[in-house]
């Protein structure tokens, strides 16, 4: 049996549901399957191919609901789950008991292992460390902008390596690594130092890069890195470089788009009163409350730059 799993790619947290998924379908539906993976982006123009559900079980794990009859398993917590109303129908419409949407948690990979806990009666101690750090990661819930940025633990250092590598196969390689291995044992593999090293290089030269760009108001943090040769950056840099800032947002090119990043500060000493995913829905985009994002087509920086313009206008208010 062939078990595909689309999960978010080069996300921590999308690495780690898949390999959490893995391990509960694995034990409680299909011992001894072949588990394939697939990394999904958000794009400006989303859509599921029929062509990615090509396993006897098709699963997507923190990423957008598909209503593609092949689609066995969904799991999500995004506020922004869905493409249309019409997936979001369909998706209130399913009784298979196998498709799970909670925008609550704050990590997939918890919201995994609670489903498969309570629902399932499946639990896996060996990887409670892994769950730990998905919600520490994904929930923005560092004790301070220091350890995230200053990259000082194991799961740190995978964010780099994961959210930086440009291929996919290594983040699959650390999927099926983090089945059943520490953090500490996957990112001290040779293979993976080697991509590190110079990964760590380029994140201390981003900080020096956002620190020049920076434009402070008191309120937001606004860079553009369009002329930049940076497709991603640790989204915590503007709060280690302006702590007493609310809310970023960034302009900046990657491979196949051009992305409007938007966030909040976790260490915020004023309460924070934006929802930022319904923001970033008036522009197709989505996310969470505290962060999200908008994906536009490769070079529309125009289009990418106005919209930031009114989202910074938007959250001085």
């Amino acid at each position: 049996m062939r078990v595909r799993v689309l999960y978010h790619d080069h996300c921590f947290d999308g690495a780690a549901s898949a390999a959490f998924f893995t391990r509960f379908v694995e034990a409680k539906f299909y011992p001894g399957a072949e588990f394939l993976y697939t990394g999904m982006a958000h794009k400006a123009s989303q859509i599921f191919e029929d062509s990615l559900f090509d396993g006897d079980v098709n699963a997507i794990v923190d990423f957008k609901y598909s209503s593609n009859p092949k689609l066995t398993w969904w799991f999500d917590h995004h506020q922004s789950a869905f493409l249309n109303p019409e997936d979001e129908e369909h998706f209130r419409r399913d009784r298979s008991g196998r498709k799970f949407l909670d925008p609550e948690f704050k990590s997939c990979t918890k919201f995994i292992a609670t489903v498969a806990k309570e629902r399932f009666g499946f639990e896996a101690p060996d990887l409670d460390e892994l769950v730990r750090w998905a919600d520490i990661v994904d929930g923005a819930q560092y004790v301070s902008p220091e350890e995230a940025v200053e990259l000082r633990s194991a799961a740190t250092r995978l964010v780099l390596v994961i959210e930086g590598v440009e291929d996919s196969e290594t983040v699959q390689q650390i999927i099926r690594w983090m089945r059943r291995r520490k953090l500490e044992e996957i990112i001290a593999e040779p293979s993976l130092q080697k991509i590190y090293k110079p990964l760590y290089e380029r994140h201390v030269e981003s900080i020096e890069i956002i620190r020049r760009k920076a434009r402070f108001d008191g309120t937001v943090v606004y860079f553009d890195l369009t002329d930049e040769p940076l497709q991603s950056y640790s989204k915590f840099i503007p709060y280690y470089l302006f702590p007493d800032s609310l809310y970023t947002v960034s302009v900046l090119h990657s491979s196949f788009r051009t992305k409007v990043s938007v966030g909040s500060n976790p260490w915020a000493k004023k309460p924070l009163k934006h929802n930022l995913a319904e923001i970033c829905e008036r522009y197709g985009g989505g996310g969470h409350p505290r962060v999200g994002a908008i994906s536009f087509p490769r070079g529309a920086v125009d289009e990418a730059r106005q919209a930031a313009a009114e989202i910074v206008e938007t959250l001085r208010s």
